[in-house]
């Protein structure tokens, strides 16, 4: 009943506006420079920065943004390159949204690492695709499998013969979840150094998100694809329209960040309004769909087509897992996760500690949220300073 009113709903939301709904993205290719994320937030601190295009295996054309030290020392020298990996409907820009002393962007380029920042397909600072458009059904047919598998792979190598080195990698959320998958293939961990992961997803089964658990229970990702909306940008109008009337009849949304996320310690909520100039970021309904399955179901495993699918796709009824015990032992691997979490719960975190084969060194805080671990004002102090003492401990730095 819940689902057929959810149904409903939409229906009339898309039909209120469907003399807009044509225009679903606020996605903007950048035709210059001047038109990408450096420009907009990287170079006006004074921090060298450059852009650039890695190319997947299935065509979509990623942007990179290359940041190095505003200091006159180290301006011209790189150190060993990290490439950082976003959340869920954020993008690249989300590792500078703080001050320069506190956003880890900034202060990786500032211990003289080679920090590349990653955008998804999708999201805005991401250049589309080699044929198709952001308009067309099949540039959306996409979940985080993907993006474990063709885009981190197309931006880890990308880097990998720029630099001619071994990458580190750090994650967030999403992030978390990208590593993780494309840890368990060998062609992928041949290019890594060493990895930290704030906020470690693999197992959603504990997730204690209100927001969320109520999205599930709507099966609203299931009602996205049956009416074929295939791009979710919740900056669209039908998308304000949609958490408008999930707010209205279904939740509280009266701190929906707390509500989504848990609550966090140390959120500048003071800054809300200019966060909000760059998030949230398009992804695609199939990605939540994917999640979704995973809430449902406790796994950790490639997207679930249906049994005939299944077969088709994979040869077998059952989509195949992620093998977290297959990560190599000789990855390292360094996570931080929160008491307050409600997205990366601490029993599903400890779920995935368990199946690892190796030790990771571990950081717990209590306090934090899902958000504190990106945008909080004592982040250097708390956690990326052991963060960077770890990926410091496997490489001397000097000139590249």
């Amino acid at each position: 009943m819940e689902r057929l009113l959810t149904v409903l709903m939409l229906s009339v939301l898309l039909l209120s506006s469907a003399g807009e709904s044509a225009r679903v993205s606020n996605i903007r290719l950048p035709n210059s420079p001047a038109d990408g994320l450096c420009a907009h937030l990287i170079q006006p601190y004074g921090y060298p920065c450059s852009e650039h295009t890695a190319q997947t295996k299935d065509g979509y054309l990623l942007g990179l943004q290359r940041v190095a030290s505003n200091s006159r020392y180290l301006r011209r020298q790189y150190g060993p390159p990290v490439l950082l990996l976003h959340g869920l409907m954020m993008a690249g820009d989300a590792w500078f949204l703080n001050s320069p002393n506190q956003s880890l962007g900034f202060i990786l380029a500032d211990h003289g690492f080679d920090v590349w920042a990653g955008n998804v397909r999708g999201t805005r600072w991401s250049h589309g695709h080699v044929s198709l458009t952001e308009k067309d059904k099949d540039f959306w047919d996409w979940s985080w499998q993907e993006l474990a598998l063709y885009d981190l792979e197309g931006m880890a190598r990308y880097i990998y013969n720029i630099t001619n080195s071994k990458i580190f990698i750090v994650g967030h959320s999403q992030g978390t979840i990208m590593s993780l998958a494309a840890f368990t293939q060998p062609h992928i961990v041949s290019m890594v150094e060493a990895a930290a992961l704030l906020s470690p997803i693999s197992y959603l089964d504990h997730i204690s998100s209100s927001f969320v658990l109520r999205l599930v229970k709507m099966h609203i990702d299931e009602v996205l694809l049956v009416m074929g909306i295939h791009e979710l940008n919740f900056k669209s109008d039908w998308g304000t329209h949609m958490m408008d009337m999930v707010c209205d009849e279904y939740a509280n949304c009266n701190d929906l960040l707390t509500t989504i996320t848990g609550k966090n310690c140390c959120f500048n909520i003071s800054r809300i309004d200019f966060y909000l100039e760059y998030e949230p970021e398009p992804t695609s309904s199939k990605n939540l769909n994917h999640l979704f399955q995973m809430i449902r179901e406790g796994t950790f495993r490639m997207y679930d087509y249906g049994i005939l699918k299944n077969l088709i796709r994979y040869g077998r009824l059952q989509p195949p897992a992620f093998d977290v015990s297959s990560i190599p032992n000789s990855l390292p691997l360094w996570m931080a996760y929160g008491g307050n979490d409600s997205l990366a719960d601490v029993t599903d975190v400890q779920h995935t500690l368990k199946e690892l084969k190796s030790q990771p060194e571990v950081l717990f805080l209590e306090e934090y949220g899902h958000i504190d671990f990106l945008l909080s004002v004592r982040s250097k102090e708390d956690l990326y300073d052991d963060m960077i003492r770890f990926l410091k401990s496997f490489r001397k730095f000097g000139s590249y």
